[in-house]
């Protein structure tokens, strides 16, 4: 495996560290080290550290269980190394050490360790990567939810904390009460004004536990929005044999990235930040146009191609787009539903963002499976089509590509593709009235899903006729002859 001390064993063309990392010094702390936060804001981290060895990353897992030790186990044992292969659509690859995160705390096993590093002056900013869904913002009331179960139990205990909200604001308490500054709350989810939604979700717990401590936080920290873009597939187990393989190392935790990365960051920190822009990580005033065209195009995109593709039996996203038909459907949902109702930031051309973004799902060294791109898809949809929904239905413009999309996710949810092979398909938000809706024989009834919760409020029948109408085209005759039902 890789440590510390073999790491100068390793040889060229992995590229490895240009500073030492015994000499860096943690300056971050961030909930949720998943493979994109390990190929996104750690690659970012990691360039700026020969001229600051000042922000090294401490990193923290929330959940418990078998896997969550194990991960823990893999990065101590590896003393938090890993590479980080690049692939581009050419073939060509490139490999480097990530190091980075210089520690890993698995906050069930130890959650005094995690308070104490928030506590600590030179952690000045607290990053996350929670998902989409992690907020824990009411769908209905766009609040956060104080009735979470998990949450009521941080309120009535917050010296012992458990979710990410008990441990943040717990760390700002104790800086408060020590004289000392807020660190800057930095979300790197693919949220539409990610900080704005993080500013709602930890200032709604601390005023529930405090109203004086979250006037203090208000006052002090700051929640930068961002965009960010990479994609980053899960690393399974061949894959990473393969990995190692062809790189000649022994790395228990691989990762494995397209060759495209995009950062833009409003420049709004509390208490200091890395020079990231030496990085590559673009520092604008307004990052929301910026945000939109990369989740009404990238991101919408990637769930329109995967829910019928799963249908289809495609696993990878690469199979996917080369289906023409599907690609085709892309294209036209890109340029007759998002497009026109887009404003583009300076320096884009939308439609060259449009061939980028097929270019990018094209690439096979990603082998992006289509089941995580569909998974929490509820959460997704929110989030991705809502805006182009709204425009649709406001204008009552043609409504046939974004109707098919919620028709195949419709379908999708039901977990057997059009061969009749089963799936495991997870979405956190559903429990038992979601899944009677979902397996209904009425095909109205799954409208009432909260995935399509955000423009509940227009009028919508035009659009609800529409799905059901694919949905039974669908079930019937597959997702081609749906397909071909479309103008174009």
């Amino acid at each position: 495996m890789l440590t510390l001390e073999n790491i100068q064993n390793i040889k060229s063309p992995v590229h490895l560290p240009d500073y030492n990392p015994m000499d860096i010094q943690n300056g971050i702390l961030h909930f949720g080290v998943g493979n994109f936060f390990r190929a996104h804001e750690a690659f970012y981290v990691e360039k700026t550290l020969k001229a600051n060895p000042n922000w090294g990353i401490v990193g923290v897992g929330l959940t418990s269980g078998e896997h969550s030790y194990k991960k823990a186990k893999m990065f101590k044992d590896q003393n938090c190394l890993y590479s980080l292969t690049e692939c581009a659509p050419s073939g060509k690859r490139s490999v480097q050490i990530i190091a980075a995160l210089r520690d890993y705390l698995l906050a069930p096993e130890d959650p005094e360790s995690v308070l104490h590093y928030l506590s600590k002056p030179e952690i000045r900013i607290v990053s996350m990567t929670i998902t989409e869904g992690g907020y824990n913002i009411n769908e209905i009331t766009g609040e956060f939810n104080l009735q979470s179960t998990a949450v009521q139990k941080d309120l009535n205990n917050p010296s012992k904390p458990e979710t990410i909200f008990g441990y943040v604001v717990e760390g700002l308490r104790r800086r408060r009460d020590a004289g000392m500054k807020a660190f800057t709350i930095m979300s790197c989810d693919n949220l539409r004004h990610n900080g704005d939604v993080a500013r709602k979700a930890f200032l709604g717990f601390a005023h529930a536990r405090d109203p004086a401590l979250a006037g203090w936080i208000a006052q002090n920290a700051t929640f930068p929005n961002a965009m960010v873009d990479r994609i980053t597939p899960t690393v399974t187990t061949e894959i990473a044999r393969c990995l190692n393989s062809e790189n000649g190392l022994n790395d228990d935790l691989p990762v494995i990235a397209e060759d495209f990365h995009q950062w833009v960051l409003e420049d709004s920190f509390a208490d200091g930040r890395p020079q990231l822009e030496e990085a590559g990580v673009q520092f604008v005033s307004s990052v929301t146009d910026y945000e939109h065209v990369k989740i009404r195009m990238l991101n919408a995109s990637h769930i329109m191609l995967s829910f019928p593709a799963l249908l289809m039996g495609y696993a990878h996203v690469d199979q996917a787009i080369g289906d023409q038909r599907l690609k085709k459907n892309i294209e036209n949902f890109l340029t007759l539903d998002v497009i026109p109702t887009l404003t583009a930031p300076p320096g884009i051309n939308l439609q060259n963002y449009m061939e980028s973004v097929i270019s990018r799902f094209s690439n096979p060294a990603m082998a992006d499976q289509t089941l995580r791109i569909a998974s929490d898809g509820s959460a997704k949809i929110q989030v991705f089509w809502t805006e182009t929904v709204r425009h649709i239905l406001i204008n009552k413009t043609d409504c046939s590509r974004i109707a098919f999309g919620m028709a195949a996710y419709l379908e999708m949810l039901r977990g057997v593709d059009m061969q009749g092979h089963t799936y495991l398909i997870t979405e956190p938000s559903y429990g038992k009235d979601q899944d009677a809706l979902i397996q209904s024989d009425d095909y109205a009834a799954a409208l009432q899903l909260p995935a399509f919760d955000t423009w509940k409020d227009l009028d919508s029948s035009f659009l609800d006729q529409k799905v059901i109408q694919l949905r039974k085209i669908i079930r019937s005759q597959g997702v081609i002859a749906a397909l071909e039902t479309l103008p174009t």
